[in-house]
Formats: structure tokens, C-alpha cells, sequence
């Protein structure tokens, strides 16, 4: 009794020691979740889309003051693409966030942001996805494009050359309104070598959207000699001439800056249908993962007992 005392007695104390939980390894981003969010995201805007194509197709027409003007046809457009981007990349989102799988304790603020991640990584990857298709088809158009041009050079320079006939035509007819009265005793060689001229003048003017002074006091000269008008009368026709001129420039500035602010429309309305899909993508995921976490179950879409 007294060995096994003393024995006690000289052994060390013992000692407690606190064992912690290991917090889970693995990535929080759930790629599995993510790829399928963005999979029904993009099935589901192409569906969308081509029922909206049907629809504006459905409300054109080809006759005159039939079908939806193209300015509220360009409204509803706009406001369906914004639709069914948002719809889908919520859809999307909520997905992801509902399939995503909980890594470790984390308090719910935290739960939250990763499930918003995951619904902003099914927005980047449906984007990216989206803008690579674009770009491979326009670089896949230029290459289709280059190893063509040997085969069809001899339609370019014809589709060239009708080009240049139309202009060609339409100045000859502006030609034709100032030598509409009968020719005199002039030659035949000396009216074609002044109709010529006088072409060749009204050409630049078409380039130019103007007769320069010298120019003009030529034509009224060429026109005054070979028709036997009175130069008044060839100033009348040369103005009538100069204001279809004007009026063509003006026209074709009108043209180019419709379409310039129709671009500017577009871009932004793009921006900013990308951004509203964004926020839409972050607040569905949170709402899967909110759903996720307290087992909701969706009506009419649970397996009965």
C-alpha cells in the first residue's frame, strides 16, 4: 500500500485538452449548381425569345398603314428583350442557389452572399457563354467571307458595276430635265460632247451635294446653247436641280443620324437589361438558397405519398 501511494503521489497531473471541430475543406463555389443555373437560363431565353419573335411577326404586315407601327413594334421589343433576360437569369440564379451545397457554419448574412455569388456566377457565365458565341460567329463570318472572295469576284465587281449604273442613271435623268427642250442645228457630235459635260458636272454635284458658282455658270451655258433657252430659264431648271440636290444630302444626314440614335438606344437599353438581370440573378439565388435551407416545398410540385 505504501509503494502504490507513493507511486500516485510522484505521478504528473493530468492534463485536459480542448479538441476543435476541422471546418469542412472544399471550394464554396458550387460549379455543379452554377453550370445547371445557367444551362435553364439560356434554354429558357431561347424559348422566350422566339415566342416573342412569333408575336412581332405576328403583329407586322407588309400592307400600307397594316400591322403595328416599327416604333412601338422597337418599344415592345425592347421591353420583352428586358423581360426574358431578367426572367431568366432569375430563374437561373434560383436554381443555383437552391442546388448549391452549404459548406461549414456560417451565419446567415454569409449564407446569403455565397448564394447571391452563385446566381452573379450563373449571370457571368450565361454573358461570357453568350458573348463567345457572338464573337465566334462574327470571326466565323470574316474566315467564310476571305475564303470566298476568290469566288465571288466576279460578283462583286458586277454588283459594283450596277452600283455605279444606278448612280450613273440617276444622274442622267437630272441630266435629261435641263435638255428637255428641242435641240438646235448643233451637230450631233457637239450636243453628245455637251450632255457630257454637263453629265460629268452634275455627277460631282451628287458627290459633293452642291454645284460650285464655276460649275454652275458653265452648265447654264452648256444647257442655254444646246437647247436655245434663255439663261433665266436655265437658272430656274439649275436651282430646281441644286434643291433636289440639298434636299437628297439632307435626307441621307437624316437617315445617318436616326440610325445613329437608334444604336445609342440599343447600347444602353443592353446595359442596362444586363445589369437589372445581374440583381435579378443575385436576389433569386438567395431566395433558392433561403428555400433550401428551411425544406419550402413548391405546390403542385412534390411527389405524393
Amino acid at each position: 500500500m505504501t509503494l502504490a501511494t507513493e507511486s500516485a503521489a510522484n505521478r504528473p497531473p493530468a492534463t485536459t485538452s480542448t479538441v476543435f471541430a476541422a471546418e469542412p475543406r472544399g471550394s464554396y463555389v458550387d460549379w455543379g449548381a452554377v453550370i445547371a443555373g445557367a444551362v435553364v437560363a439560356a434554354a429558357l431565353s431561347v424559348v422566350l425569345l422566339a415566342f416573342g419573335s412569333a408575336l412581332g411577326l405576328g403583329l407586322t404586315s407588309l400592307e400600307p398603314g397594316e400591322g403595328v407601327s416599327p416604333l412601338w413594334l422597337a418599344i415592345a421589343a425592347a421591353i420583352w428583350l428586358l423581360w426574358v433576360q431578367v426572367s431568366s437569369f432569375m430563374a437561373g440564379g434560383y436554381l443555383a442557389g437552391r442546388l448549391r451545397r452549404p459548406i461549414g457554419d456560417a451565419e446567415p448574412d454569409e449564407v446569403d452572399l455565397r448564394d447571391g455569388s452563385h446566381g452573379l456566377l450563373v449571370w457571368g457565365t450565361g454573358t461570357l457563354v453568350g458573348g463567345l458565341m457572338l464573337t465566334s460567329g462574327l470571326l466565323g463570318a470574316v474566315q467564310t467571307t476571305a475564303q470566298a472572295t476568290s469566288n465571288v469576284a466576279g460578283a462583286a465587281v458586277q454588283a459594283a458595276g450596277s452600283a455605279a449604273d444606278e448612280g450613273a442613271s440617276f444622274a442622267g435623268y437630272l441630266t435629261d430635265t435641263l435638255f428637255r427642250d428641242a435641240a438646235t442645228g448643233n451637230s450631233a457630235q457637239a450636243r453628245s460632247q455637251a450632255r457630257s459635260e454637263a453629265g460629268r458636272i452634275v455627277s460631282q454635284a451628287l458627290i459633293d451635294g452642291e454645284i460650285p458658282a464655276d460649275d454652275r455658270a458653265r452648265l447654264v451655258e452648256i444647257v442655254a446653247e444646246q437647247t436655245g433657252t434663255e439663261p433665266a430659264q436655265v437658272e430656274a431648271r439649275v436651282a430646281t436641280l441644286e434643291q433636289r440636290l440639298q434636299q437628297q444630302a439632307e435626307d441621307a444626314v437624316e437617315a445617318a443620324e436616326t440610325a445613329r440614335r437608334w444604336g445609342v438606344i440599343a447600347a444602353f437599353i443592353a446595359a442596362a437589361t444586363m445589369l437589372v438581370s445581374a440583381a435579378g440573378a443575385y436576389w433569386a439565388a438567395t431566395m433558392g438558397g433561403s428555400h433550401r435551407d428551411s425544406g419550402l416545398l413548391t405546390p403542385f410540385w412534390r411527389r405524393t405519398r
